[in-house]
């Protein structure tokens, strides 16, 4: 039995898919099939239902699962503890980060980061808030920017990194355009260009309605904030974004403050608060706070940093209340 083959089980029952599964381990699929296949003929019993459309455990596979998780955990521990020994930051750090992040010089957080700790290998991935939220609890992640509509989800801590208006934007043609403000009312009235379900500005909007007792009428949903400029600068509807995103149109777009209520978004730098921070992670994390806290309070960008809350490694973690872009 190899540890391998555990961390192959683990992919495979966690992604319900050799192919991502493969994907997620860097290795060929006929690769893992075949080191699984071995596991299942050492132990004597099939772990996997390859049966179905989507793979799933056998009874023998449920029971083996806790105890592959629990030694890939303890093999982690055990280099945690010797690298903390050698007082080494080094390996592999994953960050995620929604598409937009316009309120933070991210790329100049990592790069500051990659200069004082030139042994750690980086990985950026982009996704919504929601599936980052997700990736961080699953390990895949170790620290992302993202937005979130309401407290952090357990085991998940946050702190607020910036904090921006949102705002509506509307082609010059549109009979709104010589107003400065529209109402939620208003808004819903109206065909809406959006980011789709699962980003932290969409549900800040569907939320806002639902107390509101408003329906959205949401025409278009599109991930790319500049795709949702472009949409409502050919007339098609109102695209909701933040208030740097609308600043990057000025003169090409009308924007509109949003009020009755007056909707803002918050970026988060999140982390997994629960189990054992490799030291690249713990380092990344204490560096980004420490960057993102000497902004001044209202930057360039209008945006405000968020009041910094203990974080890892025996500091508080944040779970408050925030509503971000994305």
């Amino acid at each position: 039995m190899e540890l391998r083959q555990l961390g192959y089980l683990v992919a495979v029952a966690e992604e319900a898919s050799f192919t991502r599964a493969a994907d997620r381990c860097h290795v060929a699929q006929p690769g893992v099939s075949a080191q699984i296949r071995q596991l299942e003929r050492e132990l004597g019993q099939p772990l996997l239902d390859r049966s179905k459309r989507t793979v799933q455990l056998t009874e023998a596979g449920t029971a083996v699962l806790p105890y592959a998780r629990a030694a890939l955990a303890a093999v982690d521990g055990l280099r945690l503890a010797i690298d903390e020994l050698s007082g080494l930051v080094r390996g592999h750090l994953a960050v995620g980060m929604v598409a937009s992040v316009s309120a933070i010089d991210l790329p100049g957080v990592l790069a500051g980061f990659a200069q004082l700790h030139p042994g750690v290998e980086i990985t950026l991935t982009e996704a919504d808030s929601a599936s980052l939220a997700s990736a961080l609890a699953a390990r895949q992640l170790d620290a992302a920017f993202v937005g979130l509509p309401g407290p952090a989800p357990a085991g998940i801590g946050a702190e607020v990194v910036a904090e921006v208006p949102l705002v509506a934007v509307i082609a010059p043609t549109d009979p709104l355009s010589a107003r400065r403000t529209i109402t939620l009312d208003e808004l819903a009235r109206r065909p809406l260009i959006t980011l789709p379900p699962g980003t932290g500005l969409r549900t800040v909007i569907d939320r806002a309605c639902a107390r509101a007792g408003l329906r959205p009428r949401v025409a278009f949903e599109a991930s790319d904030p500049q795709v949702l400029a472009e949409l409502a600068g050919r007339g098609l509807g109102v695209a909701i974004v933040t208030e740097p995103a609308a600043r990057a149109h000025h003169g090409q777009l009308r924007a509109l403050t949003i009020t009755r209520p007056r909707l803002r978004g918050r970026l988060a730098l999140a982390w997994r608060a629960e189990g054992p921070a490799s030291p690249a992670a713990r380092s990344f994390i204490s560096h980004a706070r420490a960057v993102l806290a000497r902004r001044p309070a209202s930057g360039a960008d209008g945006a405000r940093p968020g009041r910094p809350p203990a974080g890892p490694g025996g500091h508080r973690d944040s779970r408050k209340s925030m509503s971000p872009g994305k």
